[in-house]
């Protein structure tokens, strides 16, 4: 949807807010990302890059079509160097809310156990 920039950037700033571990999902973008909406994003997240590496524990993509999976690792392994979130990509919903659930719990886990020293 072209446009959708500045409303992505207010809920990430709220989401960022709450000072609590995250975990962003996002599927292929089959229409294409508009250049502005992808240049402010880009801007955001480099403005809120040592936030997001204090908070977001990784971002997971979406896509069922191998090809274009192939295609999402390379350009996430990009962002994985500029960002230094950890980035995956999977091939359906269920694999990705299986992974998101996985990395929270494990951050719970440690909180839990660094909260009992």
């Amino acid at each position: 949807m072209p446009g959708y920039a500045a409303q992505w950037a207010k809920e990430m700033d709220a989401l960022l807010s709450l000072s609590r571990p995250f975990v962003m999902l996002h599927g292929s973008s089959e229409g294409g990302e508009a250049h502005e909406d992808r240049k402010g994003r880009g801007l955001w997240l480099k403005r809120h890059k040592e936030e997001l590496g204090r908070y977001c524990l990784a971002m997971i993509g979406i896509e069922a079509d191998p090809l274009k999976r192939q295609a999402m690792k390379a350009m996430s392994a990009m962002a994985t160097k500029a960002f230094g979130t950890p980035t995956y990509v999977v091939e359906s919903d269920d694999e990705a809310v299986e992974l998101a659930n996985r990395l929270l719990g494990a951050f719970d886990v440690q909180e839990v156990a660094g909260d009992a020293r």
